[in-house]
This record gives structure tokens, sequence and C-alpha cells, in this order.
């Protein structure tokens, strides 16, 4: 099946760029720096002018190439609706909408909504959320990972957000199925600047993300 599949790529990318930009052409440009870099997931946010021809560009661009593209900050169905019409492989929402989820279950395509406590967590479960997103992370410590793992450690969750290189490690190890990295992947590259920085800083995140799973492997 489709959604397997994508799920299985997503859980294996480990590092899920998150993509914004102040044109569909400065998303599609970033996008393909972070995939020069190594990263295998991008996740196109719909508040990026143009969204659409990005997610449609980009995914007959990696078609054959195993990196997954997907669409962020969905706000409603509709939107979900039309990100996957337009070739979007996952779905990422910044909170728990239920006719969202309910929308993706029925195209049977992956869907990561956003939740925080522990109940909105269960809720996002009993939808049928194949991953939730941990928002924003870096007001949290992995710690809280641990803690929910307790009680639910059936949930697959992806903390995004103020994610640094250096933190990839404390996350995986805490059981983060993968993480959401977003501003973290462009810092210091002004408009107009040497884009090249952006596959230097994504190398840095796999690096970090292959390291800390093989340490995990190893204890």
């Amino acid at each position: 099946m489709k959604k397997l599949k994508t799920l299985q790529l997503l859980m294996e990318a480990g590092v899920v760029a998150v993509v914004r930009g102040r044109s569909a052409e400065e998303a599609i440009n970033i996008s393909r720096h972070a995939i020069n870099g190594g990263i295998r997931a991008v996740e196109i946010a719909m508040t990026v002018p143009n969204a659409l021809n990005a997610i449609d560009s980009l995914t007959a661009e990696c078609a054959s190439e195993g990196v997954v593209i997907g669409a962020g900050s969905v706000l409603d169905p509709e939107t979900a609706r039309a990100a996957i019409l337009c070739g979007a492989e996952f779905i990422v929402s910044p909170g728990l909408y239920e006719n969202t989820v309910i929308l993706c279950n029925r195209y049977r395509v992956p869907v990561i909504p956003g939740a925080v406590t522990l109940r909105e967590m269960q809720k996002a479960l009993e939808m049928g959320a194949d991953i939730i997103k941990l928002f924003p992370a870096n007001q949290f410590s992995p710690s809280l990972l641990r803690a929910v793992k307790g009680p639910l450690p059936q949930a697959n969750l992806m903390p995004t957000g103020g994610i640094t290189p250096e933190r990839v490690g404390e996350w995986i190890a805490a059981g983060a199925t993968a993480v959401g990295v977003g501003s973290e992947l462009t810092k210091g590259v002004a408009p107009g600047g040497d884009d090249a920085v952006i596959a230097k800083r994504a190398s840095l995140f796999m690096r970090a993300y292959r390291e800390a799973k093989q340490n995990a492997a190893n204890q």
C-alpha cells in the first residue's frame, strides 16, 4: 500500500525539512538544497504563496529519488485535499483538526497533526493519526517524550521547531520517530545569499540523526 510505503520512508528519513519562503520558487530552491544535503522528506508550508505549485513541481522531480514531499501548516480538510491532488504524500497540521485527519484517512494519506497535551495525543491516536507533531519543541524538554511514552508507547512522535543539529540526538534517544526542522536549516542565509549553506546545514542534521540511531542500536 502506498500509505505504508510513505510512512516507512518518513520514518527512515528521520529528519523532515519544514520549508517556508516568500514564493513557490524560493521554497523549491530551499527544498532542492536540503535534498542535496541528504534530507529525504520535505514539508512545504501552505503559508508559502502558490505552495501547491511548489508541491506539484517537487513531487514530479522527486518521484524516482526516494524523497517524499508533503504539505504543512494545513488548517482544514479543503486545503488538505487540494494539496493531495497536487501530489502531497503526507499532511502536517499545527494543531489537532478532526476533519482534516478524517479527510486524510479517507484518501489513505499519512497525517501528522500537532498535539501538546497527553489528552490531545490520545485523541489524535483515536482519530487515526499516523504520527503526532510536538510543536513548538523548543518549549519542551526531550524528557517529555519519555513521559508520554509511558502511557502511550504506541505513539509516533515528531518534535518540531527550534531543534538544532546538536540536540537531534537527545530527541531521538528520548523516543522521537523523527524531527522536523525549519528555520535552523536556513539559519545564516540572507535572501540572495549563499544557498549552499542550506545543503551543509541539512548534512549536519542527517549526520546527527544517523549517529543517534546508531547509538540507540548499540545500547
